[in-house]
């Protein structure tokens, strides 16, 4: 008989602004963002004490790349202009990006997973899928194993994580967010009506911000209201496979594997702003989060060590139309600033008939990294 399904979702904990805490521990505790251009590092002054960049203080428009629970607490998000974030917590410290320290704590917090547990799906620099079924919960409980991936996590990087356990993915990616930070939820599908059905449908991953808004002119606001529909109506509002989609997810249905090796096509990241941008008046912010887009992009190819040939872009409008555009080059790239430039040939590709309320930028036609370099090598010799 087949052990039945544990499946956790493993969540670093403002995993950018955390990594940022280790090289300057004292600020925990504190409101602290990460984000913009060119924002200087902190200098020590004459008597030794680091003099650091408050948010007040910042002139541009640059984004948040991310903020502390602390900075979130007074509103403070990613994707934020950051000179809105300032006029929220002027006082909160204002430090830049630094990618590569990022991909190395992403390496090292999945290596201390696999010592434990071994089945391991990466999806991406700070999420991780990881099976438990094979473990004996006679000899050890599924707390005490959550614990103790937990505790390996801490001690190899000295950061916090967030994990959800359940039976399949679809819940512990639910369950994972809701005890941040340093939380650990489990539940099993008895427990679906009293902690999964009480939340709004925007908590199951795939039910964005255009469904969501569709739900509720429907009158459905939780995941449990979306549990009782009928399916005909979703069938008829959403088509037959979203619909259906809908209807099997809002009651906890999800049978996907926890996938250790695959070949990925593609990888993107895309972003939804608080309000809708405009092409000419928001240039400055638009240029800022398209490069963090980039930037992260970047960070997971070489999390897995991939390089990319092909570079899309996702434009969607206020009207919630969208664009697509996408360049295949003639080698492929990995680091930030050459995806930055095929996606410029993109972007001048499109026309600009309303405000903007999401861009996404994509990597596809995807190899391993040493692979081009090794091919590169032997033409330059």
């Amino acid at each position: 008989m087949k052990p039945a399904r544990r499946i956790a979702h493993l969540d670093m904990d403002a995993f950018f602004a955390s990594v940022e805490l280790l090289r300057y521990p004292q600020l925990r505790g504190k409101p602290v963002v990460v984000g913009g251009r060119r924002v200087p590092a902190p200098m020590a002054d004459s008597q030794g004490q680091l003099i650091y960049t408050r948010l007040k203080d910042y002139a541009g428009r640059g984004v948040v790349t991310t903020s502390t629970y602390e900075a979130r607490a007074l509103g403070v998000f990613s994707g934020m202009g950051l000179m809105q974030s300032a006029r929220l917590a002027p006082e909160a410290i204002l430090l830049p990006a630094d990618f590569e320290a990022y991909r190395h704590h992403s390496r090292e917090f999945k290596r201390a997973v696999q010592t434990i547990a071994p089945i391991v799906e990466d999806r991406g620099i700070d999420e991780i899928y990881v099976d438990l079924s094979a473990f004996d919960q006679a000899l050890e409980s599924t707390e005490a194993l959550a614990i103790r991936i937990k505790q390996a996590v801490r001690q190899a990087t000295g950061l916090s994580c967030s994990v959800g356990v359940s039976p399949n993915k679809l819940l512990s990616k639910i369950c994972s967010d809701l005890q941040k930070p340093d939380g650990l939820t489990i539940i099993s599908y008895e427990d679906v009506p009293s902690r999964i059905w009480p939340l709004p449908v925007s908590k199951v991953n795939g039910i964005g911000p255009k469904a969501t808004l569709k739900l509720q002119a429907l009158g459905i606001h939780t995941i449990g209201e979306l549990a009782a529909a009928d399916l005909s109506v979703l069938h008829d509002q959403f088509g037959g496979l979203y619909g259906r989609w809908l209807h099997q997810v809002a009651q906890g249905i999800d049978d996907r594997p926890v996938v250790t090796e695959r070949d990925p096509k593609s990888m993107s990241r895309e972003t939804t702003f608080e309000r809708n941008l405009h092409v000419r008046h928001d240039r400055t912010a638009l240029t800022e989060i398209i490069n963090q887009l980039c930037e992260r992009v970047a960070a997971d190819l070489a999390s897995k060590e991939l390089a990319s040939q092909t570079i899309g872009i996702k434009v969607k409008f206020a009207d919630f139309s969208v664009v697509t555009r996408d360049i295949t080059l003639m080698r492929t790239v990995q680091d930030a600033k050459a995806i930055r430039q095929a996606v410029s040939a993109c972007l001048k590709r499109v026309t600009w008939h309303d405000r903007i309320r999401l861009l996404g930028v994509r990597a596809s036609s995807l190899s391993a990294a040493y692979e081009e370099a090794n091919v590169q090598q032997l033409l330059d010799i």
